[in-house]
C-alpha cells in the first residue's frame, strides 16, 4: 500500500509538468482502450453484477453497477469530451503590480494526489480518472468489493493507455485489493494523498468524513425535492416530475420528495401522479395526497428524509411556498431543489431562500450533473460549502499559488 502510494506521489509529479497537448493525447488514447476493451470489460461487470445479485444487492445500486457497451461508449465519448476541455493547469484568477513593482499572481495547480473512495459506480473509475488527468493530479481508487472485478478490468484499461503515451502507469492504481483496510489506510494517507472524494450511500460518506486525516470533499446523497406551485404549468409539472424520477432513479439527482400547494393539488397532483403511475411508480403520500390519489401507500416520517434510489416518491401536499421551504430545510441533503411555477416572484424567493448545491426553476433535477453542464464528465456533486459546490469538473480539482516576480524589492 505505501508502495503504491509513494508511486502515485511520483507520478504526480510527473503530471503537474506535462503540457495540454500530452495530456489530451493519453486521454484520447484512454478513449481508444476503453472502445476496444469493451469484451474485457462487460464479462468483468457481468460477473460483479452476478455476484451482487446473490448477495442481495439493491435494485438501484445494480443499476449502477451496470457497464454495458452503450455506456462504456458514453464513458469514452465523455473522456474526449475532457480532452476538448480547456486545461485548467496554470489559469490565472487574480493577479496585480503592487506600488513597489512586485507582480503578484494567483495560478491554477493541480493537487497532486486525489483518492476516491466509492462503491458499486466503475463509471467514476474513468471519469475521475480522465479529470485527474487532464487537471494533472494522480489518483487512488478504492471502488468496493461491489465493483471490484469491474474496476480491475478498467484500471488495467488505463494503466494500458496511460504506459502506450509515454505517462507512468501509477498515475491510476486501485487498491481494491487491500479490501476495507486499504479505504482505511487511504483515509490515514496524510502526507501521501492530498484530498479525499468519497462518492456513495450516507453511511460511506459520513464514515470518510469522521475517520479520515486527509482533507475531504464531501459528496452527499440527494433527497432532492420538486416543489409545485400554485401557479404551475401542467404539462411542465406532469414531464418534470416523470424525468426527474424515472429517466434514472438509482442515481442522486433523481427526485425523492415532491410537495404540491394545495391550491394547485385538484388541478395538477392527479395528473402528475398518474403519470407515475403509469411508469411503475410507488407513490408514499400524506393524508391528503391519499385523499386524491387513493392508490398511493401512508407515507412515514422515514419517508420524507429517505433517499430511495428506486421506483418510490414521497409526495406532501404543503399551505404555501413558505411551508415547503421549511419542508426542504428541514429534510433536504443540500443537493438539488427545484420549484415548478408561473410565478416570478415566487422563483425568485426560492432561489434566493433555498440553500442547496443547485437549486433550479422550471427544470428537471437529473440536470444536476457534469456532463450537463458543460464538464465532460464529473468527480462528484458537492454537498458541502468548502472548496467546491455542486457538480465538481476540471477547476475543482485544482488549488491555487501564488506567483511573485520581482526585481530586486527588499521588504521596508
Amino acid at each position: 500500500m505505501i508502495d503504491k502510494l509513494g508511486a502515485a506521489r511520483s507520478a504526480s509529479r510527473t503530471l503537474a509538468t506535462l503540457t495540454p497537448a500530452q495530456k489530451n493525447a493519453a486521454l484520447l488514447a484512454i478513449a481508444t482502450h476503453v472502445r476496444e476493451g469493451a469484451s474485457r470489460v462487460v464479462p468483468a461487470n457481468e460477473l460483479d453484477l452476478s455476484n451482487g445479485r446473490n448477495e442481495g444487492l439493491s435494485t438501484g445500486l445494480q443499476d449502477r453497477l451496470r457497464l454495458d457497451a452503450a455506456r462504456l461508449e458514453s464513458l469514452a465519448a465523455a473522456v474526449e469530451d475532457i480532452a476538448a476541455l480547456t486545461d485548467p493547469v496554470g489559469e490565472t484568477v487574480r493577479g496585480k503590480v503592487l506600488p513597489n513593482g512586485l507582480s503578484i499572481t494567483e495560478v491554477r495547480v493541480p493537487f497532486g494526489v486525489i483518492g476516491a473512495i466509492y462503491e458499486a459506480r466503475p463509471n467514476v473509475t474513468i471519469d475521475i480518472a480522465a479529470l485527474a488527468l487532464k487537471s494533472g493530479n494522480a489518483v487512488v481508487l478504492r471502488g468496493g468489493h461491489a465493483a471490484e472485478n469491474t474496476n480491475r478490468v478498467l484500471v488495467e484499461i488505463i494503466q494500458e493507455a496511460l504506459t502506450a503515451s509515454g505517462l507512468p502507469a501509477a498515475a491510476v492504481q486501485t487498491i481494491d485489493e487491500f479490501g476495507r483496510d486499504g479505504a482505511k489506510q487511504l483515509m490515514q494517507a496524510r502526507g501521501f494523498v492530498d484530498v479525499l472524494i468519497p462518492r456513495g450511500s450516507a453511511n460511506l460518506i459520513n464514515t470518510v468524513v469522521t475517520e479520515s486525516k486527509v482533507p475531504v470533499i464531501e459528496t452527499g446523497a440527494g433527497v432532492v425535492h420538486i416543489f409545485i406551485d400554485e401557479t404551475a404549468n401542467r404539462d411542465w409539472a406532469v414531464d418534470i416530475v416523470r424525468n426527474a424520477k424515472v429517466q434514472r432513479p438509482s442515481v442522486c439527482n433523481a427526485v425523492e420528495t415532491v410537495l404540491v400547494h394545495r391550491a394547485a393539488a385538484d388541478r395538477l397532483l392527479p395528473d402528475v401522479l398518474q403519470a407515475l403511475r403509469e411508469a411503475s411508480v410507488t407513490v408514499h403520500g400524506d393524508d391528503d395526497t391519499r385523499n386524491l390519489f387513493p392508490d398511493a401507500v401512508p407515507a412515514t416520517e422515514e419517508d420524507w428524509s429517505t433517499e430511495y434510489m428506486s421506483l418510490d416518491v414521497s409526495v406532501k401536499i404543503v399551505d404555501s411556498l413558505d411551508e415547503a421551504i421549511n419542508h426542504i430545510r428541514r429534510y433536504s441533503t443540500g443537493h438539488t431543489e427545484s420549484i415548478v411555477t408561473g410565478d416570478i416572484q415566487n422563483s425568485e424567493r426560492f432561489l434566493a431562500e433555498i440553500d442547496s448545491a443547485v437549486v433550479m426553476v422550471n427544470a428537471s433535477t437529473r440536470f444536476t450533473d457534469g456532463g450537463e453542464f458543460g464538464f465532460g464528465a464529473e468527480v462528484g456533486i458537492s454537498t458541502q460549502k468548502l472548496h467546491a459546490r455542486g457538480p465538481m469538473g476540471l477547476a475543482e480539482l485544482t488549488s491555487t499559488k501564488w506567483v511573485v516576480r520581482g526585481a530586486g524589492q527588499v521588504r521596508a
